[in-house]
């Protein structure tokens, strides 16, 4: 149970684990971070990984010379657009049997929020949910499951996960040699 416990704790604040990870596991990190924001955004159950703060952390290694931050860039972009467009397909395919299986432990709620956000803002929900956790997990989910083309879905998706990942990487990577920012 206390591996458990571990493993779940590790996962939730990986950010703040992230400088021993670089230290045990070098360029592998960069796939560590691929897999993780990859898993954030492309699966539906997985809303409660760091999305955010993982990579403002990781902008603030790759300002303090851990990571190349082109490389960082490109590969947290491609991780982000294609967790949504897998999301996507997902929602596509098996939504309708996904939500109505009382034994798939999906929040109705979260499904309902997102459908709301989507009948307020319609596709550019693909863009604005990258910005707010829980519903950045189920936007893709949600745009598949109500038939959204593809096409217009992954103009969003490229567009989205271009200004998530920069806007959050690389405020970690111009902020990190702030020493408040770097200590917090």
């Amino acid at each position: 149970m206390e591996i458990i416990k571990f493993l779940f704790e590790f996962i939730l604040h990986i950010d703040k684990h992230l400088g021993e990870i670089i230290k045990n596991y070098g360029a592998l990190t960069y796939f560590i971070l691929f897999f993780i924001i990859f898993a954030e955004t492309g699966f539906v159950f997985t809303p409660f990984l760091p999305g955010d703060s993982l990579l403002f952390a990781a902008g603030v290694f790759a300002s303090l010379g851990s990571f190349n931050i082109l490389i960082l860039l490109g590969i947290l972009i491609v991780a982000a657009i294609l967790g949504d467009t897998v999301n996507y397909w997902i929602g596509h395919f098996f939504g309708e049997k996904i939500v109505a299986n009382p034994k798939i432990p999906i929040n109705q709620e979260h499904i309902e929020k997102t459908n709301r956000f989507f009948e307020k803002h319609g596709g550019k929900t693909i863009i604005l949910a990258r910005f707010i956790p829980i519903v950045r997990t189920f936007a893709p989910f949600v745009a598949g499951a109500g038939q959204m083309s593809y096409g217009k879905f992954i103009s969003y998706n490229i567009i989205g996960g271009i200004l998530w990942t920069s806007i959050f990487t690389l405020s970690g990577f111009f902020f990190g040699n702030i020493p408040f920012i770097r200590k917090n």
